[in-house]
């Protein structure tokens, strides 16, 4: 390949225009001379991977090609296809003599979208970003967009001022921010895949508006964040860094199974996973190292039966606003994404609140957080664990936006514009979120593509699968669960049959009493032979069936068969959870709602009860609104 670049012929256009390199370059200019360098900019090549074909630095392929004047610009896509004139153009780059794209006057802020769409990064980050657009266009600044992703609200034509259609690296974003020069660069709205260029920006001399580099690095890289916790003495889960699997192993022996491994630095709990044993681990390692060889593999002690929060908060240094506190349904270990989540929480214990907002407040102050952040919080009992904190917008922000019918992102974007918090706060009217004293309750629910994708799985765990989610208002909580999972696809029965199956640790009084609850509403129960025992010698009546493999009709026929009309099942360990995706595969194929837990079990009952009694109402966000 060097060979190639060698052999390609001067020409004329190619002459040196800048100053003589530096000693350090020059070994490689010899290698890649200025005709190579250009032949291979048109050709497509970036300097990231000329620098791994000549065995150099990034940073000394771009400052080779500043020696040769080699220089993106950027072509025009009319939007208005010349009929008048274009207020929102397109620009992509390219390597060719002319520039298309004029540098304004006005002061001016670029932010950084999400990128691609996939599963893990999505429109709830495109909301943040067009917010933020909104809100600079208000406060006078030329709003500018790099995204690559044109299925994004905020790659449309009237919504930012100008936008570059490019990809969301260094080398692209770099370009174009000396090119425009603005007074800042706005990493935090787009997600993990912005947030991954705050460092190599910084270094470069760039102003990150918001969360510094430094503060973003302590809450990604585990050992410093751990250490900020320990200092703060907030609880955390044991956990450990490792780079292979001999260290990986001391420290899930030292904290013990299972444990939640994953690798640092990646989208939408990528590649994230529950290990119970040592096999599984070193399969694990070997598979994240590829996916993430630069950062270190990341081992928590996994929180069993906890419930999980997450809290949404705007921060600086005059203050700190607790825009939004969610309960999952779900036991902790269900990534955030996938979880149904409640707003205000229903029956948290107060102290347990109270201990979450001091928490969250000390760690905004530590991290020197500006702007939007995001904690996620285990909770066993009155034990409050902090599990990761985000130092960024994350995707319940939209949720939380029209839960509380607050404008928190364009707070959030002026904060970061060195606005005061504690002025913003009277302005805007914000106050913590347990202030606002809501009339009603909000749901959010993920949508999956199970139906399309059925050699997947179904059972859901810390990486992320949904495609999408939908909200509920209500005045309670039934109602506002039945919404929910109508708009998710999964009607609820009001009669038929129950099948359920529950793991030995959800054999409890609360499983009880759930199943109790279903035989009151007139269902009829069947469930596998250990838990229509446990059902018997608790005097609840239930027919016992097969499982799958023990003989015919099993589960898997019955529901394929269409007599079974909700199914809750709650495996626990790896074995379990593979013998769960036969029922669950059999449920998406007829349509069955399905639940995995206890606790969504429970929420399905109270959205049953309702949908038995009364129908649901409907009412505009605006209403809602108004009555907050």
């Amino acid at each position: 390949m060097q060979k190639f670049f060698q052999t390609m012929p001067h020409t004329p256009s190619d002459e040196i225009i800048s100053v003589p390199l530096t000693a350090s370059l020059h070994s490689l200019s010899e290698k890649l001379p200025a005709a190579a360098l250009r032949k291979a900019k048109t050709l497509g090549f970036s300097d990231k991977q000329l620098a791994h074909i000549f065995s150099a630095k990034e940073s000394e392929i771009r400052a080779l090609r500043k020696h040769y004047g080699v220089n993106a610009v950027y072509k025009t896509v009319d939007t208005c296809a010349a009929e008048f004139d274009a207020k929102t153009p397109y620009h992509y780059s390219t390597y060719a003599d002319e520039n298309e794209s004029q540098r304004s006057p006005k002061k001016k802020v670029i932010i950084l979208g999400g990128g691609p769409n996939r599963i893990g990064q999505g429109i709830e980050f495109d909301y943040c970003c067009v917010q933020a657009i909104f809100a600079l266009k208000e406060m006078g600044y030329e709003a500018i967009m790099i995204n690559c992703n044109p299925e994004t609200v905020s790659t449309d034509y009237d919504i930012a001022d100008k936008l570059y259609f490019e990809p969301l690296t260094f080398e692209d974003v770099m370009n174009i921010i000396e090119l425009e020069q603005p007074q800042g660069i706005i990493v935090s709205f787009g997600g993990q895949t912005p947030l991954r260029l705050s460092t190599s920006l910084e270094a470069a001399g760039i102003k990150i508006l918001g969360t510094s580099s430094e503060g973003i690095d302590v809450a990604e890289d585990r050992k410093k964040f751990g250490a900020l916790l320990d200092r703060l003495n907030i609880p955390h889960p044991d956990y450990g860094t490792a780079v292979n699997y001999d260290e990986a192993q001391t420290i899930a022996t030292r904290v013990g199974y299972p444990v939640l491994v994953r690798p640092s630095y990646v989208l939408g709990g990528r590649a994230m996973q529950v290990v119970y044993n040592d096999d599984s681990l070193k399969g694990y390692i070997e598979r994240a190292a590829a996916l993430s060889p630069d950062h270190p593999i990341l081992i928590d002690r996994f929180l069993e039966h906890a419930t999980e929060f997450d809290i949404d908060a705007i921060a600086d240094k005059s203050g700190c606003v607790v825009a939004g506190i969610m309960q999952h349904i779900e036991a902790a270990g269900i990534h955030s994404g996938d979880s149904t989540s409640i707003l205000p929480p229903q029956g948290a214990d107060k102290a347990v609140i109270k201990k979450m907002k001091a928490y969250t407040r000390q760690l905004a102050k530590a991290l020197n957080v500006i702007g939007l952040m995001n904690i996620q919080f285990a909770v066993q009992g009155k034990d409050v664990y902090v599990l990761e904190v985000n130092p960024r917008a994350s995707r319940s922000v939209p949720f939380v936006c029209k839960a509380i019918s607050k404008p928190i992102v364009k707070v959030a974007t002026r904060v970061m514009l060195g606005e005061k918090l504690s002025v913003l706060k009277t302005k805007f009217k914000l106050k913590d979120c347990d202030e606002l004293r809501l009339k009603h309750i909000s749901i959010k629910e993920p949508v999956f593509p199970f139906s399309k994708f059925l050699k997947s799985g179904v059972y859901l765990g810390p990486e992320m699968r949904s495609t999408g989610e939908v909200m509920s208002l209500a005045a309670t909580f039934g109602e506002a669960f039945a919404k929910s999972a109508l708009a998710a696809g999964n009607r609820l029965p009001t009669s038929g049959t129950v099948f359920i199956s529950v793991s030995d640790n959800d054999k409890t009084p609360q499983t009880l009493a759930l199943a109790e609850r279903l035989y009151r509403a007139g269902f009829d129960l069947i469930a596998t032979s250990g838990t229509a025992d446990f059902f018997k010698r608790n005097r609840i009546e239930c027919k016992t069936v097969y499982k799958v493999g023990e003989g015919k009709p099993n589960i898997f026929d019955i529901i394929r068969l269409g007599k079974v009309q909700f199914v809750i099942n709650t495996p626990l360990g790896e074995r379990s959870r593979y013998d769960e995706e036969a029922i669950g595969t059999a449920a998406i194929i007829s349509g069955v709602p399905f639940v995995t837990t206890i606790e969504a079990a429970e929420a399905a009952a109270a959205g049953i009860e309702h949908l038995r009694k009364e129908s649901s109402g409907v009412k505009s966000l605006q209403e809602y609104a108004k009555a907050t």
